[in-house]
């Protein structure tokens, strides 16, 4: 089955600038201590889902690999997946004793109900509108009953779309989609996913738009969804 045309792209303007893009964030979670605390209460909710059991997490988007390997540091069997083969190849070298696999959030390549959480860090800005109800569906499938998601994405105060047709000097096709928490939360919810915490950071240096984090998780098995109690999600579409 071919790929959808904007992953196709996606994947294609990574694999152009992987190097130079693993080279610039080579660990982007050192500067920022509200990301890094985001990501322990993440920990802290998969340890308190998996009971006796340890699942695997999964870091989707994965990139040059740092976010899976804080995960690995901090105790989590992990994963990561990312649509760029080259960026792969980047993550094992940069992390040769961790698992990295090409793959893409828009057609999950696992079982259903057999990850303990996953982690989803600026890679969501890709996705275009049309896909990303079934990117959330798709979520709550591979996710255990009660196991936590985690979404970090840039937002603003309106809905946007933008296309970048240069980056570190390499022509690309890449398309960026910037999305309201309540937007973003409203398909988690409809998805059958549970809204845990939202999170909206100022811009800080550098950076052009606010940050948003969701923190959202799979009804455990004996807790109907809350969307399906109530009928509708939880905010804009």
């Amino acid at each position: 089955m071919r790929a959808p045309e904007f992953l196709q792209s996606t994947q294609a303007s990574y694999d152009a600038i992987a190097e130079a893009y693993a080279a610039e964030h080579p660990d982007s979670l050192a500067g920022r201590p509200l990301e890094r605390a985001l990501l322990t209460a993440f920990v802290d909710l998969v340890r308190a889902s998996e009971g006796s059991a340890r699942p695997p997490v999964a870091d989707i988007g994965s990139g040059p690999g740092y976010v899976t390997a804080r995960l690995h540091e901090a105790g989590l069997p992990v994963f990561g997946v990312d649509a760029s083969p080259r960026m792969v190849a980047l993550a094992r070298r940069a992390h040769p004793d961790l698992r990295f696999h090409v793959g893409s959030m828009t057609a999950l390549d696992l079982p259903d109900e057999t990850l303990g959480g996953i982690v989803a860090l600026y890679s969501i800005i890709h996705v275009p509108d049309d896909h990303l109800p079934a990117v959330c569906a798709g979520f709550r499938r591979v996710l255990l009953p009660g196991a936590p998601v985690l979404l970090g994405f840039q937002s603003g105060d309106e809905n946007g779309h933008q296309r970048l047709t240069e980056r570190f000097g390499q022509k690309i096709s890449l398309d960026y989609y910037w999305r309201t928490p309540d937007t973003v939360a409203g398909h988690l919810t409809r998805a059958g996913l549970e809204l845990h915490a939202r999170v909206l950071r100022e811009p800080g240096p550098g950076e052009q738009r606010p940050r948003a984090f969701l923190l959202a998780r799979r009804p455990s098995a004996h807790q109907a969804p809350a969307a399906a109690v109530r009928g509708t999600g939880a905010g804009p579409g």
